[in-house]
């Protein structure tokens, strides 16, 4: 018997195996590895202006190019690594977002020093728990909500970028703080 998806999940047009396998093993399912936090935090910002789909088919070129997503590693890269990750074809060459993931890896390590983990003070906002909306349709999915308002706002003032209340939105729904699978869905 087949499984039943999230409709959106499979859209009008043909859905990549990438993209089934992200919404059945990863979206919004609660992640606690500071590292895959990080990466999440990352991929969500380059998504900004582009499709997810277009970020899941790139996301192994993302990990290679970041060194694996290791924010200490990111947080030291100079000029010479961005003029390398500029011309790599393989990721988003954007130079805002290439930058904004570096000063975001560094915000990322004082947040880290300052809570224990990235994972202790992305979580508190909800003390630990999982927000499931119950969905039934696409229509009953925000864009952003007052959760995603105070979370983007805590982060700029942190010093992250490109962390505004949709982008924040989403990377709560894709490391699972929020769960916005519908109600039908096999993988909830």
């Amino acid at each position: 018997m087949e499984k039943k998806r999230c409709n959106f999940s499979l859209g009008a047009k043909k859905i990549s195996e990438k993209s089934l396998r992200y919404h059945d093993t990863r979206w919004c399912k609660p992640e606690h590895r500071d590292k895959e936090l990080f990466a999440m935090l990352v991929l969500e910002g380059m998504q900004a202006g582009v499709s997810w789909d277009l970020i899941l088919e790139k996301e192994e070129n993302f990990r290679r190019a970041f060194d694996g997503f290791d924010p200490t590693i990111v947080a030291n890269y100079g000029e010479q690594k961005v003029e390398e990750l500029l011309q790599n074809k393989g990721i988003i060459r954007n130079r805002n977002k290439i930058m904004a993931a570096i000063g975001n890896a560094r915000a990322f390590l004082k947040v880290q020093e300052e809570f224990g983990s990235f994972d202790k003070f992305i979580w508190s906002f909800t003390d630990g728990k999982v927000i499931d909306h119950h969905l039934s349709d696409i229509k009953d999915m925000p864009a952003k909500d007052e959760l995603s308002e105070k979370v983007s706002l805590e982060l700029k003032k942190r010093g992250f970028k490109f962390v505004g209340p949709t982008i924040v939105y989403s990377y709560l729904q894709g490391i699972g703080v929020i769960n916005d699978h519908w109600e039908h869905c096999d993988f909830r």
